[in-house]
């Protein structure tokens, strides 16, 4: 985990959108489609990624402060301050501990469930999997609380 400081250039945003395949045709509400806003710059000469859930605030040419991890292909951000704008911004990590409470709450009450007493297999699949995804949520939320830890002045 590192921060990144830096003027922005060859800023490009794209936007990557899924629409639920059980939408109706004639419905356009939001509610069927899930997006992610992908902006990709270069701070001097490194190559950064950055993608949430909400358009990040930045232009050509800001001074902006990034924090996250080094990947293969980019830097990819997990929260930013845009000093030329006075703006920050991050994934919403209370909603991250709040979704991995969730589904440790469901594994604890498939754990307590007659089938996994059993044994049957596909019940302690499901119990693995809930545990998984609670954990890579917790995991993922402490990463973002560290990033933003780490633009703090």
């Amino acid at each position: 985990m590192s921060a990144i400081s830096g003027t922005v250039s060859n800023l490009s945003h794209e936007l990557l959108e899924y629409v639920n395949p059980e939408k109706p045709t004639h419905d356009h509400s939001s509610v069927y489609y899930q997006r992610f806003y992908i902006s990709s710059f270069n701070l001097g000469d490194q190559a950064i990624q950055a993608k949430f859930s909400t358009p990040m605030k930045i232009g050509d040419s800001d001074s902006v402060t990034v924090s996250g991890y080094r990947s293969n292909t980019a830097f990819q951000v997990l929260a930013y301050r845009n000093q030329t704008q006075e703006v920050t911004g991050a994934e919403n990590w209370v909603m991250l501990v709040l979704g991995a409470l969730f589904f440790l709450a469901v594994a604890i009450g498939l754990l307590n469930s007659e089938l996994v007493s059993e044994g049957a297999l596909i019940p302690k699949l499901f119990l693995s999997g809930f545990v998984l995804v609670a954990i890579y949520m917790a995991y993922r939320a402490l990463l973002i609380r560290e990033a933003i830890g780490l633009l703090q002045p």
